[in-house]
């Protein structure tokens, strides 16, 4: 039987130091054989951003530039449409059927990913709760007890 290494808790010391330098190694660049644009490169870094460093193996990082290109021409096609309008001679705009397709097309690759919301933020009836954390986090800033990091500078 073969035992493999556990990740450690996302709340330990542990996993803060590495939380904390793969921050400051910034988003994963693409390998060599995954061609990414320059249009995609701020999809690409928002994607390969929205898990662990540690987590992407290359057939996820194959997967990722696809979805940043997909999200590139999905872009791409949404300013021809609003450029163009809805409606081209009497009938919807033939980009909007591939835009439907691409569109569907990148839900399904981000949530086999795991980089849709659920995955990476929780289900809609945590939000309001994690909302309030903030709203109230916010507040307590003005509070000269807690050290921020404008204080600590």
């Amino acid at each position: 039987m073969k035992v493999t290494a556990r990740r450690p808790r996302s709340d330990s010391a542990k996993a803060a130091v590495a939380a904390a330098q793969a921050a400051a190694l910034g988003p994963l660049p693409p390998p060599a054989f995954v061609r990414v644009s320059k249009q995609a490169k701020p999809f690409w870094n928002a994607i390969v951003t929205a898990r662990p460093r540690d987590t992407w193996t290359d057939a996820d990082l194959i997967l990722a530039g696809n979805l940043a290109r997909a999200y590139a021409d999905i872009e791409t096609l949404q300013r021809q449409i609003d450029t163009e309008g809805f409606i081209l001679d009497g009938k919807a705009h033939p980009a909007l059927a591939i835009l439907e397709n691409m569109s569907r097309r990148a839900l399904a690759t981000g949530r086999q990913l795991k980089v849709d919301t659920i995955t990476t933020v929780g289900k809609s009836e945590t939000l309001p709760k994690a909302a309030a954390l903030e709203r109230d986090a916010r507040h307590r800033l003005d509070d000269d007890l807690i050290p921020t990091m404008a204080t600590m500078q």
